[in-house]
């Protein structure tokens, strides 16, 4: 909960407005308010040692004695305490609310307009936060922290409408009616026994906290069974749960150590964390034993994340060398003495960085509300690059929200769990899961004869220039279906017992969506003349028009995926015109055809040209009847056929016998 979230909070907002207190009370003094002194100095109090839960009620019972008019000045004070108090609490609503009471009431510093811009934007109201921000930067235009939220609230702007492909999803088995935070898994690659805080009724002791107002939090677990179905949560056993907070695990690589977060809670003192181990023995978990890090004993020590092969601690804190607020430090495990190292400007902010998870040795995963983000804390995925910078990103919608996103962990793939505490009004945590499914990049199609009729059980083959190799057969109908990669280059030839293989290329979208792309193969037989489509020649000529290439060339693919066929190319003409005309045009056509293929590299002694004249009409095949109703599949396209039809349908059925066709003559061609 929130005491984990921040971690230690001396001076808490200590970069922005150093002598806050000293304000209040002095505001105070000056009113004379000796009724209200006693509970003001116990909120006083109450907020100096971090316990924002009492104090905001505490500052809320002194808020409504001030009605007079004279007290308006000491009624903005306090109205700004108490939005601190909610600010700490995660209660982003009331926060806002009772920062635009301290500006009403005239609150004497400018920063009540910065942190309220900030609760507007945890609350996801981007356009009225960035008012509040460029009102607050026309006051100070350095600023670094309004000026990250304003970027944070243009890129949340920016963002809407564009998520990611995670999916996401409230993990209610593990969730109570409080907070439920920090899962991490004891081992990610079984993934099955899952570790996290709770404040739930049940959990150890039964005093409330002062800074949270729930019970003070036990480390609990769940199981999967055999089925690899979760059972519920139930407290870790041993020692080491106690009536004090504890959370926010890490586990050594081979899971016998524990790191954990223990609240440093003293009469009278600031509240803070340190860092404790604890040791498994037959499922027992032992008490924590204090870890030391470095003799400084005032700073907080929190958030551990052992790193993949147990060689590395990382955790949060906000000791002294770092960039501002709560930074992100490591200490080597094996040599702890001169390693402690701070992980430098491409991580740290002037804001806090906190909840570490080490996934490999060079990806690194953070919260951070000081990089520009969507508000409250976000969860950024951090890459190592070569030059040994960092290159930080904001997971984006939905895994971060406008409230705060921190604690994630990760099992097998893209999936895992994370905590946060959006859509709860009283400002408690809960832990969700998240997935990134798979992309469903599909290429399917049909195979089909030149008559569009389905060739069934074909075999389509496709080869990737990813090394990929699928083979399959189609359906009866003629239809295939094949999973795609992104971003891949594929090859893909379609063949079938009796007919010609053809060939297509295709390179699928990077995209990352789902997709699906439509490919077609057409077949064509070798036991019946196949007509070329989009062959034209000029009038009383052999000479081939420029717009003939487009259905040559194809030929000539054709030909070269299936390098064992000999053809012959055949021409023939309409009824017009003597017999002897016709045979000579359609020989010198047919001619023009296999002058234009060895021109483009098919072998001479592949191709026999041959000319029909009007020897051979055509006969209606069931495509043809689908494109010319007019006919019937069966009708041969005779002169005494023709005669009979319209002067319309005759010039169509003249047209239809107009054609150029191949037949495959042997399939056994050998070039050597």
């Amino acid at each position: 909960m929130e005491i984990y979230k921040r971690i230690s909070d001396k001076n808490i907002i200590g970069r922005v407005i150093p002598a806050l207190l000293a304000l209040l009370s002095g505001v105070i003094l000056l009113g004379g308010l000796s009724s209200c002194g006693a509970k003001l100095s116990v909120a006083n109090e109450q907020f100096e040692r971090g316990e924002y839960f009492d104090a905001s009620k505490t500052y809320r019972k002194v808020y409504n004695k001030l009605t007079k008019r004279e007290q308006r000045p000491q009624r903005g004070v306090v109205a700004y305490q108490m939005g601190l108090c909610y600010d700490k609490l995660g209660m982003s609503a009331r926060a806002s609310s009772a920062f635009a009471n301290a500006i009403r009431y005239e609150y004497p510093d400018s920063t009540a307009i910065l942190l309220m811009a900030k609760a507007l934007q945890e609350e996801g109201k981007y356009a009225q936060a960035q008012k509040a921000y460029q009102d607050y930067l026309a006051l100070d235009p350095e600023n670094a922290t309004a000026a990250n939220g304003l970027a944070g609230c243009t890129y949340a702007l920016a963002q809407k409408g564009s998520p990611t492909r995670y999916v996401v999803k409230n993990a209610k088995l593990f969730n109570s009616r409080r907070a439920d935070f920090a899962p991490m898994f004891l081992d990610p690659a079984q993934a099955d026994v899952l570790y996290f805080t709770t404040t739930n009724e049940k959990v150890t002791g039964n005093q409330k906290s002062e800074i949270t107002g729930m019970k003070k939090s036990d480390v609990w677990m769940a199981r999967k069974n055999e089925k690899g179905e979760w059972q519920r949560p139930e407290a870790v056993e041993g020692e080491l749960n106690t009536e004090f907070d504890e959370g926010i695990v890490s586990f050594t690589p081979d899971g016998s150590t524990m790191y954990l977060t223990k609240a440093r809670r003293e009469p009278n003192s600031h509240t803070g964390v340190e860092i404790f181990t604890s040791q498994r023995s037959d499922a027992k978990w032992s008490a924590p034993v204090k870890y030391e890090i470095t003799s400084d004993t005032i700073s907080s020590y929190g958030h551990p994340a052992v790193s993949p092969d147990g060689s590395w601690l990382y955790f949060t804190s906000d000791m002294p060398g770092g960039a501002g607020g709560k930074d992100l430090w490591r200490v080597n495990l094996r040599e702890r003495q001169g390693s402690l190292e701070n992980l430098g400007e491409f991580i740290n902010t002037p804001g806090d960085e906190m909840f570490p998870y080490v996934r490999t040795d060079s990806l690194l995963y953070f919260a951070s509300d000081g990089h520009p983000g969507f508000g409250g804390l976000d969860i950024f995925r951090a890459t190592l690059t070569p030059s040994g910078g960092w290159k930080v990103e904001n997971m984006g919608a939905p895994v971060n929200s406008s409230a705060d996103d921190f604690g994630i962990t990760f099992g097998k793939g893209e999936s895992g769990y994370f905590s946060s505490n959006r859509t709860d009004g009283r400002g408690y945590d809960h832990i969700f899961s998240f997935e990134l499914p798979e992309l469903q990049i599909w290429i399917s199609g049909w195979v089909l004869d030149k008559d569009e009729e389905p060739v069934p059980n074909a075999v389509i083959r496709i080869v990737g220039n990813d090394g990929s190799n699928q083979k399959a057969l189609a359906k009866p109908d003629g239809t295939f279906r094949f999973p795609l990669e992104r971003g891949i280059s594929y090859v893909m030839l379609a063949g079938a017992q009796g007919y010609l293989n053809a060939k297509q290329e295709f390179t699928s979208d990077t995209a990352e969506e789902d997709a699906e792309y439509g490919v077609d193969f057409i077949l064509a037989s070798i036991n019946k003349p196949v007509v070329i489509d989009n062959i034209f020649y000029d009038f009383d000529k052999a000479t081939l028009r420029p717009e003939s290439k487009t259905g040559l060339d194809e030929m000539a693919q054709v030909l070269r995926d299936n390098p064992n066929v000999t053809i012959e190319m055949a021409s023939h003409t309409d009824r017009w015109g003597s017999e002897a005309y016709n045979i000579d045009l359609s020989g010198r056509r047919a001619q023009s055809v296999i002058d234009y293929l060895i021109s483009v590299g098919i072998a001479p002694d592949r191709l026999q040209s041959q000319g029909y004249g009007k020897s051979r009409p055509k006969t209606i095949t069931k495509k043809l009847a689908r494109l010319y109703p007019q006919f019937k599949e069966g009708d041969v396209l005779t002169p005494e056929f023709i005669e009979q039809l319209s002067e319309a349908d005759q010039e169509v059925a003249d047209q239809i016998n107009r054609r150029t066709e191949f037949q495959v003559l042997s399939i056994d061609y050998n070039m050597f």
